[in-house]
């Protein structure tokens, strides 16, 4: 059984994906407790495999993204077969980074959270990717280096403070145009008032 806080069908809103059709099977619980989260780690139902793949076929998205919370501390190689044989979608993970992944999964989205207050509990153990995600909160870029990935994107982190979401952009900006190699991503999902 896995605790799963919610399933559903939306645009990606942020990276490399953005503006993609996806099913969202987003994990309860984290290992880590970052301040700016969005997931209500508490909440959830108990769902088996299989009721996890009806809920996922009951769209038509021909992605599924894997989020949380942390998806890592409870898939693995199987619960993705599974999920790939009995859906014939791709599936994506979203992932703190600080567990090691299934081998079959098909896209690795990569936000390590070092340099944070509560990201520091467990260090970040993979060391490439197919996107790195970073939320931008004025941390030295330089600790990513060492991340293989082709495609680099800088978050602003949000916040409900109209005034400091503004600041966090601007800095973001900043941040882009002065370290080669970064792309700015934005939460087009808040934008368009979409889940």
């Amino acid at each position: 059984m896995y605790l799963i806080n919610e399933i559903f069908e939306s645009l990606q809103g942020e990276g490399f994906h953005t503006g993609t059709p996806a099913v969202f099977v987003r994990f309860s619980g984290c290992n880590l407790r970052c301040r700016f989260c969005d997931t209500r780690h508490q909440q959830g139902t108990r769902l088996s495999l299989e009721e996890i793949i009806a809920e996922v076929n009951r769209y038509a998205a021909p992605l599924i993204i894997l989020t949380g919370g942390e998806p890592s501390l409870y898939i693995d190689e199987k619960f993705v077969a599974e999920l790939k044989r009995h859906t014939g979608k791709r599936i994506a993970i979203e992932t703190n980074g600080t567990r090691p992944l299934p081998t079959n999964i098909d896209w690795v989205t990569l936000s390590p959270k070092s340099g944070f207050a509560g990201g520091d509990i467990e260090p970040c153990v993979l060391n490439r990717c197919d996107e790195l995600k970073v939320v931008h909160m004025g941390q030295n870029l330089s600790q990513y280096n060492n991340i293989e990935t082709l495609n680099r994107f800088l978050q602003p982190c949000y916040c409900d403070n109209a005034d400091e979401r503004q600041r966090n952009l601007r800095a973001c900006i900043e941040a882009v145009m002065t370290h080669n190699g970064w792309r700015l991503s934005l939460q087009i999902h808040r934008i368009l008032g979409i889940r």
